[in-house]
């Protein structure tokens, strides 16, 4: 009887219908992090050049850039999706609807769902479910012999990316403070060591050793 409650609750996570709900789940989320990232300036589930597009949008008043770059990401992983079986969590959800959305309300005026918590976690959740009953809809209308040829490449991409993305992290960690610097340049050293992403490294070096050594608020 358990055996058989098991092969259910995966049959309906693989099922079209946990799609939705799946992405409302991560896109309420990620949502909520730009909501933090605004209100606390932590939690924005991006890139360090990304968040700071959306940065200065919130300096300036300008969002233009945020809007158009991560808008960009979100549209082309929306069409891309269905025809790779895959949703690239980091061009549609984390880029898309954690910075563009975000910056094309915020330039149209409409702050609530960026600045209510609550609020925030409604809107990415409604975002979500939209964009999952889309990509689905595109998928089944798609022909079954359609086929994505190099689009695994593209996909690849932001991942190959990311191997610079560890100077940056250990150049903003000196930024924040010396013992953080220090923390993420052996992070980053040691992963690099053992052949793994050396941004991953340097921002557990970072967070450790900013936690022992933190730096005292006026």
């Amino acid at each position: 009887m358990e055996e058989k409650k098991t092969i259910n609750s995966k049959s309906f996570l693989m099922s079209p219908l946990a799609f939705p709900v799946i992405t409302a789940l991560a896109c309420a989320a990620v949502f909520a992090g730009t909501h933090m990232f605004v209100m606390y300036h932590v939690g924005a589930f991006n890139e360090i050049f990304v968040v700071q597009m959306f940065d200065e949008g919130l300096k300036t008043g300008d969002f233009a850039a945020a809007a158009g770059f991560a808008g960009g990401f979100l549209l082309a992983r929306i069409l891309e999706g269905p025809l790779v079986g895959v949703l690239d969590i980091g061009g549609s959800i984390m880029t898309g609807v954690g910075i563009g959305i975000p910056a094309m309300l915020m330039a149209s005026g409409i702050k609530a769902p960026i600045y209510n918590f609550s609020l925030s976690l409604l809107t990415g959740a409604g975002i979500g479910i939209v964009l999952g009953i889309i990509i689905m809809a595109i998928r089944k209308i798609m022909p079954e012999t359609t086929t994505s040829f190099g689009t695994d490449v593209m996909m690849g991409a932001g991942n190959a990316s990311g191997r610079f993305l560890g100077p940056l992290v250990i150049l903003s960690a000196i930024q924040y403070s010396i013992p953080a610097g220090i923390g993420a340049f052996v992070g980053a050293a040691l992963f690099y060591k053992y052949d793994r992403p050396i941004a991953g490294g340097a921002i557990l070096g970072a967070m450790i050793l900013g936690i022992v050594f933190p730096v005292p608020v006026a």
